[in-house]
């Protein structure tokens, strides 16, 4: 028998009277709506947007679903498939995102996350941000018989439900909501909100999370937002501008690039990768932000996001040459990409009681001027308070 619940997930956004809501995929309810398209005009709104749902055909991509956000400010692309993962976005001259060898959406179906050791994740990699998660993120490893793979199972998990809403009320916020499942017998039984909103005429989104252990027991869990840049933003010089406590290598690979952690190369032959660890300074002792400018100046992405949510930031370089993927990571995270089996060693493990929930809140912002630009430098110089950034050869994490 299988049990199912008695009212859709979908029911607490669809009761809500403040939004114009719209149910694309439903598992309980059997819905799965393959295309589908929403604009201002539809809802006789002044205010310009045109949402879109389609079907991805051949290939690797076969079946995988993709929502468009189109608006005057920003455009951003959302795959239900891939566990809500953020394809990418767009405002004026900045893209955000990266052109990774991976040049189709791939279906989970065709993932293999065992492969290459426990490497088949990267099969699949191609986003502007990939949630790693949610029962284990980092490196793979193995841990009393059991395999844990690369970054988790969280971005190769399709969404059981899908729900998009528009704000009744000026200026008509766009909400996208993801119910990610990972319900393992025996081991898991975890429940995702994984969500987007936008405002129309403003350059920036909000990734809003919410996850729930529904197990009757405590269990562990990790989250890691895997947020990912390539040019035009990232170039030979291009610079990262963050309040930071303390930098250090993730291993041995990065110590001969800690001294210019900060800057970058151009795209570099068998450069392989630099991963650091940082640990971030915050404002209030809880908001904080990290930035990937131009070498310029001109141009820029700021994330915000919660030291209290999300105490460890990871700097992903991999100055690779553009064919192999030319790609910046900067990722907050509950741990740095450790194997699980090293972070629950160093009491690192975060843990959800039976039926607790925890969220968590980001905000990606692009710097479409200088000014803009300047004008977070500054306000790193404000978290930062004067306070040194040290650099420490010890691979080490941050201390809670």
């Amino acid at each position: 028998m299988i049990n199912r619940q008695a009212v859709s997930a979908a029911e607490t956004y669809v009761k809500d009277d403040r939004y114009w809501s719209y149910v694309l995929t439903d598992t309980v309810m059997n819905i799965e709506v393959p295309a589908w398209s929403l604009s201002n005009r539809d809802l006789g709104l002044p205010t310009r947007f045109h949402i879109r749902k389609k079907t991805l055909h051949g290939g690797k991509q076969e079946g995988s679903t993709l929502i468009e956000i189109e608006t005057d400010a920003m455009d951003v692309s959302i795959v239900p498939t891939r566990g809500m993962s953020i394809l990418d976005a767009r405002s004026g001259d900045v893209t955000l995102g990266w052109n990774s060898p991976v040049d189709e959406i791939v279906h989970p179906a065709f993932m293999n996350l065992e492969q290459r050791g426990g490497l088949g994740w990267l099969d699949g990699f191609t986003e502007l941000m990939v949630r790693c998660g949610f029962e284990w993120t980092g490196h793979a490893c193995e841990d009393a018989g059991t395999r844990y793979t690369l970054h988790g199972r969280s971005a190769n998990t399709p969404a059981s439900t899908v729900v998009v809403q528009v704000a009744k009320a000026y200026p008509h916020g766009i909400r996208v909501f993801g119910l990610v499942k990972e319900k393992t017998f025996k081991f898991s039984d975890l429940e995702v909100w994984a969500g987007l909103s936008i405002v129309p005429g403003e350059a920036r989104f909000e990734v809003h999370d919410r996850i729930t252990n529904l197990s009757d027991y405590a269990r562990a869990y990790q989250i890691i937002y895997h947020t990912n840049f390539g040019p035009p933003l990232l170039e030979e010089s291009a610079k990262v501008l963050a309040p930071l406590l303390e930098v250090s290598p993730f291993n041995d690979a990065a110590l001969p690039g800690l001294e210019h952690w900060s800057t970058y190369s151009a795209p570099t032959p068998c450069y392989d990768e630099m991963v650091f660890n940082c640990q971030p300074c915050a404002q209030n002792g809880d908001a904080t932000l990290a930035a990937l400018v131009n070498a310029g100046e001109t141009r820029g992405v700021v994330l915000r996001y919660s030291t209290q949510q999300l105490p460890a930031l990871t700097l992903w370089k991999n100055t690779d040459t553009l064919k192999q993927g030319y790609v910046t990571g900067i990722e907050p995270g509950t741990n740095a990409p450790y194997a699980r089996t090293i972070e629950r060693d160093m009491g690192r493990l975060r843990q959800l009681a039976p039926r607790e929930s925890t969220s968590f809140d980001l905000t990606i912002e692009v710097l479409d001027s200088a000014a803009k630009v300047v004008a977070v430098r500054d306000e790193v110089s404000r978290i930062q308070g004067g306070r040194e950034t040290r650099l420490s050869k010890a691979q080490k994490r941050f201390e809670r």
